[in-house]
C-alpha cells in the first residue's frame, strides 16, 4: 500500500509561516485592546503621570510640615460649562484632611453629561495624593443653567516626606479638566 503523497517541504513551511503570522497579528490586536485598561491600572497603582489615588480612610499620621495645594481647572473645547475652584490655593499639614470645593455651571439650554479627568504636578507626587471623595469618580448630569458645588476630600500621604524623590516638594498642583462624557447621548 502506498502512502499519500506529502506536499513539498516548502509548502508546509509556507503554511506554518502563514499560521504563525495570523496568530501574531491576532495577538497584537488583542494586546491593543488590553493596552488602555492595563495602562490605566498601572497609572492608578503607581501614580505614574500624576495619577492620584483613591483612599478608603483618612491618614492616621499628620506631620508638622505643611504643603501648598494649588487647584487648576479647565474645560474641553465645545463643552458649554463654566468650571472653577472656589479657592485657588490651600495650605495644610501633610497627612491632614483637606476639603476643596469646585463650582460647575451649565451655560446651555440642555442637560450636559460631563466627567472630570485629573492629575497632579509634580507627577512624582501622584502616588501620595489621596482622594477620599471626589466628583471626578463618576459622570455628572448638569441640568440646563444648573450650578453645582462639587467637593473633593483629600490628604497628602505622609510617606511623601520619606521618599527621596518627593521629600523636598512644598507645592502640588491638582488639575481637573471637564469633558463631555463618552456615554452622553447627543
Amino acid at each position: 500500500m502506498s502512502e499519500a503523497p506529502q506536499p513539498p517541504k516548502t509548502t508546509r513551511n509556507m503554511r506554518l509561516t502563514a499560521v504563525a503570522a495570523i496568530a501574531a497579528v491576532a495577538g497584537m490586536v488583542a494586546l491593543s485592546f488590553a493596552a488602555v485598561p492595563l495602562y490605566d491600572l498601572f497609572c492608578k497603582v503607581t501614580g505614574y503621570g500624576g495619577t492620584t489615588q483613591a483612599a478608603t480612610a483618612a491618614s492616621t499620621r499628620v506631620l508638622d510640615r505643611t504643603i501648598q495645594i494649588e487647584f487648576d481647572t479647565n474645560v474641553a473645547d465645545g463643552l458649554p460649562v463654566r468650571f472653577s475652584a472656589q479657592e485657588r490655593v490651600q495650605t495644610l499639614r501633610i497627612g491632614q484632611t483637606g476639603l476643596a470645593f469646585f463650582e460647575v455651571e451649565n451655560l446651555s439650554d440642555r442637560p450636559v453629561t460631563a466627567v472630570a479627568t485629573f492629575n497632579v504636578v509634580p507627577h512624582a507626587t501622584g502616588i501620595y495624593f489621596q482622594k477620599l471623595q471626589c466628583f471626578c469618580f463618576q459622570d455628572r448630569v448638569i441640568g440646563p443653567h444648573e450650578r453645582a458645588s462639587l467637593p473633593v476630600l483629600y490628604f497628602i500621604d505622609p510617606a511623601i516626606a520619606d521618599d527621596p524623590d518627593t521629600s523636598d516638594i512644598s507645592q502640588i498642583t491638582l488639575s481637573y479638566t471637564y469633558f463631555a462624557s463618552p456615554d452622553q447621548g447627543s
